[in-house]
């Protein structure tokens, strides 16, 4: 119990009743109570402290789980970035090395590599079905001046 002076007048907390009358009538009631009362009491105090165990124990467990899937999580990501990476490089080094190689009358071709004709594979949510048209168009019969 602490202790405290305010405004002159001294208090006491605690987790019980402060009144010393009332102390004493909350034991005098806790005796006066049945056998079976008391022992419920017991028995369910009992009952609360397992529970709130194995609710200690179930959250400790929870938090390790967690973690561990964080960290696989993170691994899992950390590899599909590498292999992102490695993919991107080599494709970054095709497109260069494809780039080099320019002759004239293949521009259609390459064109026609860089875009997706599959209207169902497109992932896009713009409606391009209007210039993928017109590209095929051109690759078939290109412009000529």
């Amino acid at each position: 119990a602490v202790d405290g002076v305010v405004n002159g007048d001294v208090y006491q907390e605690s987790n019980g009743p402060t009144d010393c009358y009332a102390a004493i009538s909350q034991v005098d009631r806790l005796q006066s109570e049945p056998e079976s009362i008391r022992k419920w009491r017991e028995e369910q105090k009992e009952r609360l402290e397992q529970l709130d165990a194995n609710s200690r124990k179930q959250e400790a467990e929870w938090k390790e789980k967690a973690i561990k899937d964080l960290e696989e999580w993170y691994a899992r990501q950390d590899e599909k970035l590498e292999k992102t990476k490695a993919s991107n490089r080599a494709a970054e080094e095709a497109f260069v090395n494809e780039a080099e190689e320019v002759f004239p009358g293949t521009e259609w071709e390459r064109v026609a590599q860089l875009c997706d004709f599959n209207p169902k594979s497109s992932k896009q949510a713009k409606d391009v079905s209007r210039m993928r048209s017109v590209l095929i168009s051109l690759k078939q019969a290109p412009l000529v001046r």
